[in-house]
């Protein structure tokens, strides 16, 4: 029997529309949006003014923290503007504005920091500073653990499977908790979403070489790679790159989402539970996507940044669906109008239908976290009614929760319950909703009583 987890659900999975549509590089546009927050954590600073030039791959917004990630323009051209700009979030949030001079001119090299052991010194650590080529292939067999993991952090790597949390951060060693596997979730368990399989397909090698660099990086002795088995072909392609490295192993995954959750791809492939409020490193894992690592491996071999990223145009609402790699900052229009835009097309998602959000204008831009841009024509609103105690929420909940009773207590705003629940370990994949014969909007209320334990948690924080 082929692994899994327990929960979940199989809704249609719609990706035969864009699956064997090959990564398309899509044009960069005459203008680009680069929000300053387009991760988990504190905003990016802008280092950049209004009029200043800048060139492809050029540092536009330094990380604000150490849970933040740099952000790089990918074309060169002028900075436009510094302002607010509408983001898929749903709010207006500071944007550099660059205008492309479509000279496509790289940044020829970026001064860094040599260590004893390689190129970029651990943080605090001291070191030689060096001159690094932009965008070359370089050696870099000699690098350390801590040399990789700042070459992600310069590179303003991020989770490109939605999450969007800096790359380094997660490859950060914490005392105590040493790594034993790093996990490639090749699940792409998402409807309609093919951008990950055509990765897998197009840039087999690039992934179990970025794999390695992840190992190496975290010091971990065992890589794992796992695919569902609706992607057959990607699976054997995968095992066959790496059928040379008995420390990798590559599995295959029984369909079901949310598979790709790392709570779910550790407990199914590794059989541990990460427990509640935990992370995966609390068992010893490490878990990546597959857009996240060609990212490292484009980040580690040729110095690039991630200023582009493969994602998938898709839906009845769209007469090409299609695989694109985007430069980031491209306004979702532009990526639509290159699709075929449908006359009838009444809903817009970025991201996923089980996850995604949905859009009220297709006047934003795209993300290190946008996976997709999903257009349906059938989508329509329904009234929803009260709890009938049916259970089919709480057998479908992959975290074991009763997603039935966290609903109720936020459309009561009874917040000292809400407080008293474990609310957030929900992580919001939709399941709860889709089985609902009542159509209650479980997922919207619980973040809602999310939202409010934040703002309430924030008020006695200012108060103290």
């Amino acid at each position: 029997m082929l692994k899994t987890f327990r929960g979940g659900v199989h809704p249609p999975e719609r990706k035969e529309l864009a699956k064997d549509k090959p990564i398309e590089r899509f044009p960069a546009p005459a203008e680009l949006v680069l929000y300053l927050s387009q991760h988990i954590g504190a905003p990016a600073r802008a280092v950049v003014e209004k009029g200043d030039s800048v060139k492809k791959g050029q540092v536009v917004a330094e990380a604000g923290g150490f849970v933040s990630a740099a952000i790089h323009s990918p074309v060169s051209g002028t900075v436009k503007a510094i302002e607010p700009r509408p983001h898929p979030l749903g709010r207006p949030v500071p944007a550099v504005i660059v205008e492309n001079d479509g000279a496509d001119e790289w940044l020829e090299s970026i001064e860094t920091v040599e260590s004893a052991e390689g190129i970029g010194a651990p943080e605090g650590g001291e070191g030689v500073k060096k001159t690094v080529p932009v965008n070359r292939e370089r050696d870099f067999s000699g690098m350390s653990a801590a040399d990789i993991r700042n070459e992600i952090r310069d590179a303003g790597v991020v989770g490109l499977g939605g999450a969007t949390f800096p790359t380094h951060v997660k490859l950060s060693p914490m005392e105590g908790k040493p790594i034993t596997d790093v996990v490639i979730n090749c699940a792409e368990c998402e409807p309609y979403l093919t951008c990950d399989y055509r990765q897998m397909l197009e840039q087999t090698d690039e992934i179990v070489a970025g794999l390695r660099m992840l190992m190496k990086a975290v010091d971990a002795p065992n890589g794992w790679i796992a695919v569902e088995d609706n992607k057959p072909d990607a699976f054997e392609k995968l095992r066959a790159a790496s059928a040379d490295d008995a420390n990798i192993r590559t599995e295959m995954l029984k369909v079901k989402y949310p598979q790709g959750a790392e709570h779910q791809i550790t407990a199914a492939l590794l059989g541990r539970e990460i427990p509640s409020g935990g992370l995966p490193i609390d068992i010893g894992v490490i878990c990546q996507n597959t857009g996240t690592t060609v990212a490292v491996y484009e980040a580690v071999r040729m110095n690039k940044p991630l200023i582009e990223r493969v994602l998938t145009v898709t839906g009845d609402g769209v007469e090409s669906p299609g695989n694109y790699l985007v430069p980031l900052g491209t306004p979702v229009a532009a990526v639509l109008d290159k699709a075929g835009l449908s006359d009838s097309a009444n809903k817009l998602v970025i991201g996923g239908p089980m996850m995604g959000l949905a859009q009220y204008t297709a006047d934003v831009a795209v993300t290190k976290g946008t996976s997709g841009i999903l257009a349906l024509t059938d989508a329509r609103a329904y009234e929803s009614a009260a709890c009938i105690r049916c259970g089919r929420c709480v057998e479908v909940c992959p975290w074991h929760l009763v997603p039935s009773y966290l609903s109720i207590i936020c459309e009561a705003k009874d917040i000292d319950a809400i407080k008293a629940s474990d609310i957030m370990d929900c992580k919001e994949c939709g399941c709860c909703t889709y089985v609902c014969p009542s159509r209650r909007p479980i997922v919207h209320l619980i973040k809602y009583g999310k939202a409010e334990l934040a703002r309430l948690r924030a008020e006695e924080k200012a108060k103290s």
